[in-house]
Formats: C-alpha cells, sequence, structure tokens
C-alpha cells in the first residue's frame, strides 16, 4: 500500500511538472494554448510512469498503457494541429486582459497547475487498474471495459475528423456542423471521451477496491458538461447564433440519439 502511494504521489508531481514546463513556454511564447494540447500527454506521462513502477497484472498494465497512449497522443496531435497558427485561445485571451500584468502568475495556477490536478484524478482508474496484482487473470471487466473504451474512442477521432473536414470547406464558414455524428449530438466528440474513461473505469473493476475510482468518469464528464466544455461553448461561443439555436431545440446535447422528427434535418 505505501508503494501505491508513493507511486500516484510521484505521478502527480510529474504532471505538475510537466504543467510547469508548459506554463514557462508559455511566458515565452505569450501563447497559453499550449496548456490544451499538455492534456492528453499528461495522461501518456501518468499511464507509463505506472507502467514501468508498478507490479501488476501484465495483461492488464499492457492494455491500460496501450490504449491510453493511443487515445492521448491522438488527442494531442489533434489539438496542437488544430490551434498551429491560430494565436491564443480566445477563452485565455480574455483572462489576459481581465487580470492584466497578474494574469502571468493566474495563468500558473488557473490553467496549469488546475488542469495537472484534474487529469491526477481523472487518471485514478487507469493507475489503480495498472497497480494491483490481485486479479492476476483476465476478468469480463477487463473485455467489457474494453469495449466500451473503443466505442469511445471511434466516436471521437470520427467525430473530430468530421468536425475538421466541415471546417475546411470556406462554403461552411458561418454554418452549424449538424451532419454524420454530428446530427445526433451536438458533442460527440466529448461524449466520445467520457465513454473511454467510463470504460477505463470499468476495467478497474477487476481489481480490489476499483470501485472507488468512479471519481474519474464523474470528474471528467462532468467537466466535459460544465466546466470547459458544452456549457462553455454554447453559452460563450454559440450563444448569439440564430442557425445554433435550432440546432439546439432538434438535437442532443450529449449522448447521440434521433433528430426530432417534426424537426428533422437534412
Amino acid at each position: 500500500m505505501d508503494k501505491t502511494i508513493e507511486i500516484i504521489l510521484v505521478n502527480f508531481a510529474a504532471v505538475v511538472i510537466m504543467m510547469f514546463c508548459g506554463w514557462i513556454h508559455s511566458l515565452i511564447k505569450k501563447n497559453v494554448t499550449i496548456a490544451d494540447s499538455l492534456w492528453g500527454l499528461g495522461f501518456v506521462l501518468i499511464a507509463w510512469l505506472t507502467f514501468f513502477r508498478s507490479e501488476g497484472f501484465l495483461f492488464r498494465k499492457v492494455l491500460i498503457v496501450t490504449i491510453v497512449t493511443l487515445w492521448g497522443l491522438r488527442l494531442f496531435l489533434h489539438i496542437s494541429k488544430r490551434n498551429r497558427g491560430k494565436g491564443e485561445d480566445p477563452r485565455y485571451t480574455e483572462w489576459r486582459k481581465e487580470y492584466g500584468r497578474s494574469f502571468v502568475i493566474v495563468s500558473l495556477f488557473k490553467v496549469f497547475l488546475v488542469q495537472a490536478l484534474f487529469l491526477w484524478i481523472i487518471s485514478l482508474s487507469l493507475q489503480v487498474s495498472a497497480l494491483s496484482s490481485t486479479t492476476g487473470y483476465i476478468t469480463v471487466f477487463d473485455i467489457a471495459g474494453l469495449t466500451i473504451w473503443t466505442g469511445g474512442f471511434l466516436i471521437e477521432s470520427f467525430a473530430d475528423f468530421q468536425l475538421a473536414s466541415f471546417l475546411k470547406d470556406p462554403g461552411n464558414r458561418g454554418h452549424v456542423m449538424n451532419q454524420k455524428l454530428w446530427k445526433y449530438s451536438r458533442h460527440p466528440n466529448y461524449f466520445g471521451e467520457s465513454a473511454m474513461w467510463w470504460g477505463i473505469f470499468v476495467i478497474s473493476l477487476s481489481v480490489p477496491y476499483g470501485f472507488i475510482t468512479i471519481i474519474s468518469p464523474v470528474v471528467i464528464t462532468y467537466t466535459l458538461l460544465r466546466i470547459t466544455g458544452i456549457t462553455l461553448m454554447e453559452d460563450k461561443i454559440f450563444g448569439n447564433n440564430t442557425e445554433y439555436k435550432e440546432y439546439v431545440k432538434r438535437t442532443s446535447s450529449f449522448i447521440p440519439w434521433f433528430v426530432k422528427k417534426h424537426q428533422d434535418i437534412n
């Protein structure tokens, strides 16, 4: 137990150091947006540190580190490509104006260190899954969790690709993406990400006390719904868009569902 706590705390220190380095980079570039790219890499860092230092069931360790690395690197590349050459995210620019000179310190705590804390909490399910050696065989939870994770990964990946393709077309400028996966959910990418962490939590049920890591999927889901995801985007970015308001009336906000028949989208 002492080693488990030590590994978990070392993982926290590692992501804090990573985010601190990101903060230094943001000061040099005068752009805080790098924090978004570091989000996925933080989970990859924790997954590999846990893999090398833990003595858990090898199959489960390999499973966890593989799926987290696959997701984290894909997300890092996707966000980095999306943000390249576009300047600082408007959210951070607003904070920069609001806090003035003190934004230098505010950004360290409000952006980078808060993100380090959140990703560490969310990663508890993957850490506990890899650390425990008590259940040294494949369980139904491993299989079910991997199935859920795979579904979430495919949904997020396809949703991101579809949106990127839509935005590349100049003819779509000023219009709302309401096709393909986005026809059934206003935020299928967020739903996919949430599903992946619920899948990892299910895997954690294979080991003793894994159920306590339910905090991981709960925190990521709440964050996507109420903090950095849906609420922020719909209130601040699309709040005055008439087309989007109609889209809201027709389409599920999170869980993919059928479009209301009397207001179908062609």
